[in-house]
């Protein structure tokens, strides 16, 4: 069997979507469900960028021991010793150094010529070598960058000790049949291309990112640079559950090539991400959205349940939907709420367990059923989310057609309660000015989002917002039957989260 290297940048790439800010104990929480996933080389941060950057790639590199652990540095040599430094105790290092090479990044944006290009990145590499033996390099741009100059480039890099050259489609330019063609050049033009291994990096601005890393499989490439539902820089990345589907659900195609990837593990970990950076997956999505899987016109129906093939290409199960059911409601106990839980793959703590059992039971008294859906809800709103610095204690809320909302909020801080009153055009921004004169932080709402987690009027609402603070945008979410206080409680993760994050004034960097 021919293996295919899947190089994850959720943490990374994936984090440089606008909006999508994690901390350092949620990108843990990522990194270790990547490696449960079976992802082999997990890019956990770009370690020069900010001190909070730097820790995480840190933490990361200290908690995952299975999968490679990467760090992005730009072609420069304090960006290589940070690198260093922070994958110190990783188990398996990987250093990616990157440095543009078309014309027009070179011309425009680096002001450098050719000759000087090919020695950076020549001494880039020999200095990376010197402190890890696995060395990334990226020609940054190489899908537009002149053939004959990348072919130079990258035969300089593998001599100087690069174990794996990646040829980015910074952005998302090219086309399946020019981009293959580009890789097969490569293979045909580089001496020394037995040397290394051929990556792609393909971002989505026309919707080809998955197209173009497939086709370049099918041309030699044998690692594919990724993210979780396809997350990423403007119109994102390749999406690492399409790409590993469309190889594995096409063997005739790709004859013979596999890879390390539990594939049930993807709907877990694409609810995780899209939980943690407050980005909702569309319904249409492929493999993970909402209605992957499901059939509303008569003859789809009729054909599925007559024979599941002549309507569906992949089993639902391959790659971890659950099939939704009542399951719980207010009687049930602790033994068949854990027993639920861990046939949904949740494990926690005896701590942990008890949190989740508390909020159940307050969910139950409130809806007659439970679903899975509101399971999962539970421990990802209150079980699992980390750093809490402000807590949604109480919410009194006056409404109506002819008066003016008025919120009453209490929040928690340090065991200590803080109250204010605000009006506002609604329940909702009453709440929320309410909030910003407690925590002192004013948010302006971009984006707010309701969607119903399972069906039936009792059912939890999501709230999916996005709020900019300065120069700082975030994502987040929360759920709850009642749609003001999953409202307020997501607007308060999201202030959360702009309290917690990292100021640097390092530009932002992508392939």
């Amino acid at each position: 069997m021919d293996k295919i290297i899947i190089f994850d940048t959720t943490l990374r790439d994936g984090e440089q979507a606008p909006g999508a800010s994690l901390n350092k104990d949620e990108k843990v929480e990522i990194a270790r469900a990547l490696d449960r996933l079976g992802v082999d080389v997990i890019e956990a941060g770009f370690p020069v960028s900010s001190a909070g950057d730097f820790e995480a790639v840190k933490s990361v590199a200290q908690a995952v021991k299975g999968a490679s652990i990467c760090a992005l540095a730009r072609a420069i040599k304090k960006d290589i010793d940070a690198a260093c430094e922070a994958l110190k105790k990783a188990k398996h290092p990987r250093i990616h150094i990157f440095l543009a090479t078309s014309k027009i990044h070179m011309q425009y944006k680096l002001k450098k010529a050719e000759s000087e290009i090919l020695r950076l990145a020549v001494e880039s590499v020999k200095y990376g070598s010197k402190f890890v033996e696995d060395i990334e390099f990226s020609p940054e741009d190489a899908s537009r960058t002149e053939p004959e100059f990348l072919f130079r480039v990258i035969e300089a890099v593998i001599e100087a000790g690069a174990k794996t050259v990646n040829i980015p489609d910074t952005v998302g330019y090219s086309e399946p049949e020019e981009y293959g063609n580009l890789i097969a050049a490569i293979k045909n033009n580089v001496s020394n291309i037995d040397k290394a291994i051929i990556s792609v990096h393909c971002h989505n601005d026309l919707g080809l990112a998955v197209a173009n890393s497939l086709s370049a499989v099918k041309n030699g490439a044998r690692q594919i640079e990724c993210t979780i539902n396809g997350i990423g820089e403007r119109a994102g990345n390749a999406s690492l559950e399409e790409v590993v589907m469309g190889i594995r659900t096409r063997p005739d195609i790709f004859k013979d090539i596999v890879s390390n990837i539990d594939t049930r593990e993807i709907c877990k970990i694409s609810r995780l991400v899209s939980k943690l950076t407050g980005f909702v997956v569309a319904p249409n999505k492929a493999i993970v959205g909402g209605n992957a899987f499901r059939h509303e016109a008569g003859i789809h129906q009729d054909g599925v349940l007559k024979k599941r093939l002549t309507y569906e290409i992949i089993k639902p199960e391959d790659v971890g939907f659950y099939e939704t059911g009542l399951v719980l409601g207010k009687h049930s106990g602790r033994h068949a709420f854990k027993q639920r839980l861990e046939s949904l793959g949740l494990k926690l703590t005896g701590k942990q367990l008890e949190k989740a059992f508390k909020y159940f039971k307050g969910l139950a008294d409130k809806k007659k059923h439970i679903f899975d859906e509101d399971l999962l809800a539970i421990v990802e709103d209150e079980v699992m989310v980390t750093a809490q610095i402000w807590q949604l204690d109480d919410l009194v809320i006056s409404s109506g057609i002819k008066i003016k909302p008025k919120a009453q909020v209490c929040l928690k801080r340090r065991d200590k309660i803080f109250k204010a009153e605000s009006s506002g055009d609604g329940p909702v921004d009453a709440c929320y000015k309410a909030i910003d004169k407690i925590t002192g932080i004013k948010g302006k709402l971009l984006d707010y989002s309701i969607q119903s987690i399972t069906a039936g009027k009792d059912a939890q609402g999501e709230v999916s917002i996005k709020i900019k603070v300065k120069d700082r945008v975030v994502s987040a979410r929360a759920a709850s039957t009642d749609i003001i206080e999953a409202s307020a409680k997501a607007y308060i993760n999201a202030i959360n989260k702009i309290s917690l994050k990292t100021r640097h004034n390092e530009p932002k960097v992508y392939f």
